[in-house]
């Protein structure tokens, strides 16, 4: 009995002194007690989060509290806030903390601390702390610790979330000891990692995400035998990964995705036998993935995407059986699709029928071949993506048999047919199919009325003929992503309802019904539908039904295009109801009258096309309030008047200008300049006059050579639905620029009436690729420095007056692909080039000029050959005219300067006259008498 109750005793005892308890026994100490009032009363606390922090009444008891229960210290302490939650809570200093000597885990999160700037020094007087958490506290400066042995005792040290550090990570941090875990995610902070040694044997969780080292992984790293997860997504890190692994054996997680590595996936990576996640997306790895891959025999993600991986796909992944999420997507892998799912080595193996594999993205690869039936037998499978491969072939109710969890099914952009019975029924549900390009058709795909919780829908070019089902009409109304468009549907369309459930927070709703036979009159639509295309239908009558039937508030549409129907009428004016409009798209119609002056509401603007209609009138002053347009296309109506000048000044994003084709007259304004973003630029076939404005060297996005599309202006919610467009004429034919909008440039002022000479300043537009300045009344000479627009692809300067040589630099044109300089009065010889000679001799016809492709020889005594002492170098053309300014500005000061003496000074007035009086009589004595 005594050995029972001895024992009892001390288990007593042990639990007693190592168990913390929310409500203690006895009474918090008293200098405890005090420095947690003192915080009460100093807190910034509008939201009362404190509220159970009693004044008087014992500290133990509060909140987020903690004491032994034997000592009475506080050694716990939690103020948090959830992330998401809107109350505020401020502390101002962390002083009071020094009383709490006992204290071994603190926890602050989401509040504000930013004027607690001694909060390090403060923390560096807690002995006994254990575990710091800060995150999310808006810290914004982090010092080096001269002594940091007080707080060696850390095992778990966060301050993700304070993105205000903008500083290097102090090298205390990676010596401490003791340290298990570190955060440092989220923080701003810049590189590199300070130089080892480091003390950090104890480490096994590494996160800094979210920062910006810029540099590469510090070699130390790799010497950290005991981390289990790494994770550095987002942190700028940079160059090859070191191809030895060091005593990094010990991984379970590994994120380095979103950095801008650009080795090879080294191969220690594959003898890391616990490895259970792989995040390496988007990055800039190349090469293969090795055979080694089978080693990983604890993984369950594997995530490659977004690199530049090439080569076979390792059929041998398929003998990973823990796998359950594979993504390949966005490389450059090749080769038949069924190698991966052969019989005896991949995901179908004797003792893989019942894999676990739910997650596998295939998708943007060069993939090739059918797809294997034996997808069908992936029975946990919920999303599968292979779209934008090279897959061809047939697709059956097989390749679907076991796949009855699946959800998302992406595999548009195949050839690929599928053939199903008429009344097969699915043995899925699922929320996603795109499946758009397939060969569906010539009859409406039946099975699509057994998925009762589809959302997004793709059947777009599949081959598909007449009326659109009237029960899909009623499912589509549940429908967030819906896409028939590039079919052949005939009849009318329904109005275009959703739920009620969605009361307008459902979005985004996009209808895409595009490039179809549908008839009648445009289709209403729900107020919460944010995306509709109807183009390239024949659709007819007006716009007035469509726009002004709102009765239920503003309509949430961002984009609407309705280009290349039947529609006619005037363009009603009651576009209040629509203010959320980014792109609207009318082009290709036979609509009349003016812009409505409501258009103003379209405050958030991107992108106008009104192409080829009938509308007139002056330039639409109702765009003066949509100053975010990236473009304008008016192009191939019967506007009327001068430009604005405000057109040049309220547009500071206007990429694309399009007027060609209408009746716009006068000068160019000089305003026009200021659009500094403008990268098409086309006037042709107005009545413009004048010279061309001095000012267009300022077109900056012209100047630079763009050689990547670095940004893609993509409208839709769904990427890649909606990319911005431009017609442009080029090389004598018009081409539609859209995902390489963003590289290519082009300037055409032909077929006006414009005069002068070409501006030199036109020269620095080094990366303008197409220029048309054709059927004017342009003289002067071609500029001489011509040869300095480098990419240049396309020049007509044809029915001109232009004069003088063809200059000799154009033969270091060797991008140009097409040249018309006719009917001009150019003289001299054709430069010599393998570019020039290459064109036809229909580009040099009308003038006066000798030399290949012409039959004209050129000799000595030919009266073509230019006579060079009269050449000007258009190079010098400004300091001609300078010179010329200048004698005209000496002159005046001559003038004046003796002009003006006399006028002022009376006694030199005098002088000069009597001066004059005997210079007269002397000339009178000389002259012979007659």
């Amino acid at each position: 009995m005594k050995v029972l109750a001895i024992t009892l005793w001390v288990l007593l005892f042990f639990i007693l002194t190592n168990t913390k308890f929310v409500v203690c026994v006895g009474i918090c100490r008293d200098n405890e007690q005090r420095a947690l009032e003192i915080l009460k009363k100093e807190v910034y606390d509008p939201s009362e989060i404190l509220s159970s922090w009693v004044v008087g009444k014992d500290c133990c008891e509060w909140e987020g509290v903690v004491c032994n229960n034997l000592t009475h210290h506080v050694i716990d302490l939690s103020i948090s806030i959830d992330r998401f939650d809107s109350r505020y809570l401020r502390i101002n200093n962390l002083e009071w903390l020094t009383s709490l000597s006992s204290l071994e885990n603190l926890e602050i999160e989401s509040v504000d601390l930013s004027k607690a700037n001694e909060w390090l020094q403060v923390i560096n007087m807690l002995p006994s702390l254990v575990d710091l958490r800060l995150y999310n506290c808006s810290l914004h400066h982090i010092t080096p610790l001269l002594d940091h042995k007080k707080i060696s005792s850390l095992k778990s040290l966060n301050l993700s979330g304070n993105y205000n550090f903008n500083s290097s990570v102090p090298k205390w941090v990676f010596n401490l000891p003791n340290l298990v875990s570190l955060d440092l995610s989220g923080c701003n902070f810049t590189g590199p990692f300070p130089d080892g040694p480091v003390n950090l044997t104890s480490l096994t969780t590494f996160k800094a995400s979210k920062n910006s080292f810029n540099c590469c992984l510090p070699k130390w790293l790799f010497d950290l035998n005991n981390l289990e997860h790494l994770v550095l997504y987002r942190s700028g890190i940079e160059g090859a990964i070191q191809s030895k692994s060091g005593n990094i054996t010990k991984l379970k997680y590994l994120d380095l995705s979103f950095n801008n590595i650009n080795s090879t996936i080294p191969n220690w990576i594959y003898g890391c036998k616990d490895l259970e996640s792989l995040f390496f997306g988007l990055n800039r790895l190349e090469g293969t993935v090795s055979s080694l891959i089978s080693n990983l025999s604890s993984i369950t993600i594997i995530d490659l995407s977004g690199n530049m991986l090439s080569g076979k796909l390792p059929n041998v992944i398929g003998k990973l059986g823990k796998l359950e999420q594979l993504d390949l997507s966005g490389n450059q892998f090749e080769g038949d699709i069924s190698e991966l799912f052969n019989v005896g080595s991949n995901f179908l193996s004797v003792g893989l029928r019942n894999t676990s594999l739910t997650f596998l993205r295939l998708d943007d690869n060069k993939l090739t071949g059918a797809l294997p039936e034996s997808v069908g037998q992936l029975s946990m499978l919920q999303h599968f993506s292979i779209f934008n491969n090279r897959l061809e072939g047939v697709v059956t109710e097989s390749h679907f048999s076991k796949l009855t969890h699946l959800q998302s099914f992406y595999a548009s952009r195949n050839n690929l047919t599928l053939k199903v019975s008429r009344n097969w029924t699915p043995p899925f549900q699922v929320t996603d199919i795109k499946i758009g390009s397939w060969n569906i058709g010539p009859l409406f795909p039946m099975w699509l009325r057994t998925q009762k919780q589809i959302a997004h829908v793709d059947i777009s070019d599949g081959g598909i003929q007449g009326e659109v089902p009237t029960w899909f009409w009623n499912l589509s109304s549940q429908i967030q992503f819906l896409n028939l468009s590039h079919n052949q549907f005939v009849g009318e369309v329904p109005i275009i309802s959703t739920p009620s459930w969605t009361d307008g927070h459902g979005g985004p709703w996009t209808m895409c019904l595009g490039s179809n036979n549908f008839s009648g009159p445009l289709p209403l639509i729900s107020t919460i539908v944010t995306e509709l295309d109807l183009s390239n239908n024949s659709f007819s009558k007006g716009l007035s039904n469509f726009l002004c039937e709102a009765k239920n508030g503003s309509y949430k549409l961002e984009i609407l295009n309705l280009g290349g129907n039947d529609l006619s009428e005037e363009i009603p004016d009651c576009w209040m109801n629509w203010p959320e409009l980014k792109v609207l798209i009318l082009r290709d119609n036979n609509l009349i009258g003016s812009l409505p002056r409501s258009i103003e509401v379209f405050s958030n603007l991107l992108s106008l096309d009104l192409r080829r209609n009938r509308l007139k009138g002056p330039f639409p002053s109702s765009l003066e309030n949509c100053t975010k347009l990236n473009k304008i296309d008016l192009a191939e109506n019967e506007f009327i008047g001068k430009l604005p000048s405000w057109l040049g000044m309220k547009f500071p994003t206007l990429i694309v200008l399009i007027l060609r084709s209408n009746k716009f007259n006068g000068e160019l304004p000089q305003e026009l300049c200021h659009l500094k973003n403008l990268q098409i630029l086309d006037l042709a076939n107005n009545t413009f006059v004048g010279i061309i404005p001095r000012c267009i060297g300022n077109f900056s996005a012209m100047v630079k050579v763009k050689k990547e599309v670095d940004v893609e202006l993509n409208y839709s919610y769904f990427f890649g639905d909606l990319i911005e467009s431009a017609m442009v004429t080029t090389k004598g034919n018009m081409y539609q620029y859209d995902r390489i909008l963003a590289l290519f440039t082009s300037m055409d002022m032909s077929s006006n009436n414009l005069f002068g000479d070409i501006p030199i300043s036109l020269t620095r537009l080094a990366g303008l690729r197409s220029f048309n300045l054709s059927k004017n009344n342009l003289t002067g000479r071609i500029p001489n420095d011509i040869g300095d627009m480098k990419v240049l692809e396309s020049v007509d300067l044809s029915e001109n007056q232009l004069y003088g040589q063809i200059p000799q630099s154009f033969s270091s044109l060797t991008t140009l692909g097409y040249l018309n300089l006719s009917d001009n009065n150019l003289s001299g010889m054709i430069p010599l080039s393998t570019q020039l000679q290459s064109f036809d001799s229909t580009s040099f016809q009308g003038n006066k000029l000798c030399g290949v492709p012409l039959l004209v020889n050129c000799s000595s005594d030919h009266e073509n050959i230019p006579n060079h002492e009269y050449e000007v170098d258009d190079s010098d053309k400004d300091e001609v005219d300078w010179f010329y300014i200048s004698m005209a500005i000496g002159f005046a000061l001559s003038f004046w300067g003796v002009c003006g003496s006399l006028l002022f000074k009376r006694s030199w007035r005098h002088a000069y006259f009597r001066f004059l009086d005997r210079s007269w009589e002397m000339l009178l004595e000389k002259l012979p008498i007659c």
